[in-house]
């Protein structure tokens, strides 16, 4: 979510959006489309020639190749952006602990610089 609300480029996100909205509208599409095309060649089989069969099974074939393929590839592209965003944007915060060694004013003041951290930091 962080990358989401990082102000980098919205060329990345708009595609990332895009492409859950293709997937969102392609997965039923390819879903239905490929049962219709099996349930015809079943029905082809039992009452006609089997050369239309064999093109519709071939039909099927292909479209969930085509299918997987994409959502191959704009998977390991997004994961590819991710990982190369996760790679130049780090933020570390590292909060010392409370000793016995360091007087009472100064535990204060270090309890507050951990409150005024950035939310987008990491505590470590």
């Amino acid at each position: 979510l962080q990358w989401l609300r990082n102000p980098g480029p919205q060329h990345e996100k708009r595609t990332l959006f895009g492409d859950m909205v293709c997937f969102l509208f392609i997965t039923p599409l390819a879903t239905i489309s490929g049962w219709l095309c099996l349930r015809g060649a079943v029905d082809h089989l039992h009452f006609s020639s089997r050369l239309e069969a064999v093109g519709l099974i071939a039909l099927t074939v292909a479209l969930f190749t085509i299918y997987l393929f994409w959502t191959l590839v704009s998977f390991r592209y997004h994961c590819r952006l991710y990982n190369e965003w996760r790679r130049t944007n780090q933020r570390v915060i590292l909060l010392i602990p409370k000793s016995t060694n360091v007087p009472s004013n100064q535990q204060s003041l270090l309890g507050l610089q951990s409150l005024k951290r950035n939310s987008k930091e990491t505590i470590v």
